[in-house]
């Protein structure tokens, strides 16, 4: 119980590598807190542990991240990882698209950390686990929206870092591989799995797997790592 009496807020908990996320925090102690944008979803994934609570957002909306501010109350580990993944083209790129992308992945994550560190900053401790993607640093043919608002987390990982580390507060990213999940299946289709063929380990992720790696960086045994991104991409970094 490695997380017990910590408070947990996983962004976009309702599936996939958040709520995996979660469910391991859960059981390693944590009350955690799951956003999405789907209630129906976000109940049924916090039916799943009685450590999960759910509470709706869109991190795309700024009213939405200060209402989630509040509702949150103090946080001691936060894993930004709501985000948006649209597969285009540069040049069949739309304007919308870009737009919710960055408003998510970027703004969203920025203002709900800024929103919560004061209070991790006043206990002198806390965690922030930003998940981020293998294509943050690999060229990926249609991921050009996606790709460089994960670059851009991973910029505000180093920022933060640095920032917040003088306090007691740590940050650190998870840069993921393509990973099994219903909602890359839904936007990339087989594109994900040739993806995962090209690494050296030869296949995709399963959510657990990305998972154990933010718990790792969320707990105590991280204690002198921040600043750090973990590459868990089946090797796509070594190549």
């Amino acid at each position: 119980m490695e997380l017990q009496g910590f408070r947990a807020l996983v962004t976009g908990g309702t599936a996939g590598i958040g709520l995996a996320c979660a469910r391991l925090m859960a059981v390693a102690g944590a009350e955690v807190i799951i956003t999405g944008r789907d209630s129906g979803r976000g109940d049924s994934a916090a039916a799943s542990h009685e450590r999960i609570r759910f509470v709706r957002a869109d991190m795309a909306d700024l009213g939405s991240v200060e209402s989630l501010v509040r509702q949150a109350g103090d946080v001691d580990v936060l894993v930004n990882n709501a985000a948006s993944f649209p597969g285009a083209m540069t040049l069949d790129q739309d304007a919308a698209s870009f737009a919710r992308t960055f408003d998510t992945n970027v703004r969203g994550s920025y203002f709900l950390t800024a929103g919560l560190v004061p209070g991790m900053l006043a206990r002198g401790r806390g965690s922030i686990v930003n998940v981020t993607s293998m294509v943050a640093v690999k060229g990926v043919p249609a991921a050009s929206v996606y790709s460089a608002s994960k670059a851009a987390l991973e910029s505000l990982t180093r920022t933060w870092a640095a920032e917040f580390g003088s306090r007691g507060l740590r940050v650190n990213a998870v840069a993921p591989g393509p990973t099994r999940t219903e909602g890359v299946q839904a936007e990339w289709g087989d594109t994900n799995e040739e993806l995962g063929r090209a690494l050296p380990l030869g296949r995709v992720a399963e959510p657990e797997e990305i998972a154990n790696a933010v718990l790792f960086l969320a707990s105590p045994r991280a204690s002198f790592v921040t600043g750090a991104t973990l590459h868990v991409d089946g090797g796509g970094a070594a190549i």
